[in-house]
């Protein structure tokens, strides 16, 4: 970012890394955590732009669990497996995915709950 002289838009590809490249200039995230958690990933990005730093350090804190749980195996297995606990499509996975472990999905549903949206 230093060398791009803002002639650049820096997007986080990692959720648990929104608050910190938003503050080396970044301007949002390309998220796998909005695809459960639409607004509350939002509200990281408005509150930092809106310059409500230790909020939005406050948001992302409180996603880490959940976002550690929707990287616990190769993507999009666990975001789909979280999308179907919400009810919003079918659990089945076409190959070469596979469903997600009994131990993960615990992991995934605990702190799904934990976070509110299940």
């Amino acid at each position: 970012m230093a060398l791009a002289n803002g002639k650049i838009d820096l997007y986080s590809g990692e959720d648990g890394l929104i608050v910190p490249l938003m503050s080396i200039g970044g301007i949002g995230v390309i998220s796998v955590l909005s695809n459960v958690a639409p607004k509350q990933t939002h509200d990281i990005c408005a509150e930092y732009m809106a310059g409500n730093v230790e909020k939005a350090k406050q948001l992302q804190f409180e996603a880490l669990p959940l976002v550690d749980a929707l990287f616990s195996d190769v993507n999009p297995i666990p975001v789909k497996h979280a999308m179907a606990l919400m009810g919003k499509c079918s659990a089945k996975m076409r190959m070469p995915l596979s469903p997600l472990s009994a131990e993960k999905e615990e992991k995934l549903k605990k702190a799904m709950k934990d976070y509110g949206i299940l």
